[in-house]
């Protein structure tokens, strides 16, 4: 039996079109993170081969595991799989073509069982065998859908799959091959979205706050434009008063709870992204520093196709003494800065040039 086991393929859909059409650096972020899922989700014990771009080639050696087992693992690695992209989508902060389409992103997953072989080359144990090549070649097939659980009748014998959800059912087909035919048989995943719990929301803002500042800008440019330019970490010491450069991102595609540092001109200060919301007139980021003293709204808001209103608002802690220390000692500096940052943001907004993708 050592030369026998289970081949498991979780294969990542829509990852070709996704890399080709949409912005490939963000794109291979979020792929890296999905295959992170996957592989934490294996929960039974299964070695990895290797990650083949947008599929990973798990094996198990001995005995297969009975399907019940093996649906717990699919169920569980579909389930993860969709729950961080849920996740992602109700989150995230970046409006490029590759960040929007994330969330369409499925999952398939291929099981066989038969003979195969390994080898290592430094410390890559690479698969080798008739069946590695089978379990590829089930990858490529007429299945419409592409969010389904495959299982070959090597890895069938004679089970039946049959019983695990209600609304399950399964459909029979083959694989044509230039050595024969393989039959398996299938079932639609679909389902199984439907039955994850909704994201529940981030509760990270300011429970009670009263606005101290609100500034505001109207800017010749288009919405998309201020946005990008006023939103990207990078940019932030370009415009921003008294900031000398924004790092430690705890993310590479920063979203809501991404923490972050702000080194200012006095010190420095850690800031977390508290709320997102996005539409086609109005934009609204919240940042609120680590000890929940005080929150930042930067709002944009469409006034035509070419132009644009930007506002900040600050807001602190509902607390008398602390509201009246601020207005007595910082407010006219603050409201100034930020005065003077809506102006630094003209010049940058000249230079700037929004990619192709967002």
């Amino acid at each position: 039996m050592e030369n026998k086991g289970l081949i498991f393929i979780p294969d990542i859909s829509g990852f070709t079109k996704f890399v080709t059409e949409m912005e490939i650096d963000h794109s291979r972020h979020i792929i890296e993170e999905l295959l992170e899922i996957l592989i934490n989700a294996n929960s039974i014990g299964l070695e990895i081969s290797e990650i083949e771009g947008d599929a990973i080639l798990f094996y198990k050696y001995g005995n297969a595991p009975d399907l019940k087992t093996l649906y717990h693992q699919v169920e569980k690695m579909f389930c993860e799989f969709h729950r961080h992209l849920t996740a992602y989508e109700y989150r995230r902060l970046c409006q490029c073509k590759a960040c929007r389409a994330a969330v369409d992103l499925s999952l398939k997953i291929v099981t066989h069982y038969g003979e195969f072989t390994g080898y290592t080359v430094k410390n890559f144990n690479k698969l080798i065998g008739k069946d590695v090549i089978v379990a590829h070649q089930l990858l490529k097939n007429d299945i419409e859908k592409h969010e389904y659980w495959l299982v070959t009748k090597n890895l069938l014998q004679d089970e039946s799959p049959q019983g695990f959800k209600q609304w399950m059912t399964w459909d029979s087909s083959a694989k044509k091959t230039e050595t024969g035919e393989i039959p398996f048989q299938y079932t639609q995943l679909t389902p199984l979205k439907n039955e994850l719990p909704s994201e529940p929301p981030s509760h990270l803002e300011l429970k009670q706050k009263k606005k101290m500042i609100s500034v505001s800008r109207e800017y010749e440019v288009p919405l998309n434009k201020l946005f990008f330019t006023a939103g990207h970490f990078e940019l932030r010491h370009r415009w921003q008063e008294g900031v000398k450069a924004v790092d430690q991102v705890s993310h590479y595609l920063p979203r809501v709870g991404t923490k972050h540092r702000c080194v200012l001109e006095n010190g420095q200060v850690v800031m977390y992204t508290s709320s997102f919301s996005f539409g086609t007139e109005k934009i609204v980021y919240a940042e609120t520093d680590e000890k929940k003293r005080s929150s930042t709204y930067f709002i944009f808001e469409k006034i035509d196709d070419e132009r644009a209103r930007f506002t900040i608002d600050f807001y602190l802690k509902r607390n008398p003494l602390l509201q009246m220390m601020f207005n007595l000692t910082m407010k006219k500096k603050l409201e100034h800065m930020f005065t003077k940052s809506l102006s630094n943001l003209e010049k940058l907004l000249q230079e700037v040039e929004l990619p192709v993708e967002f």
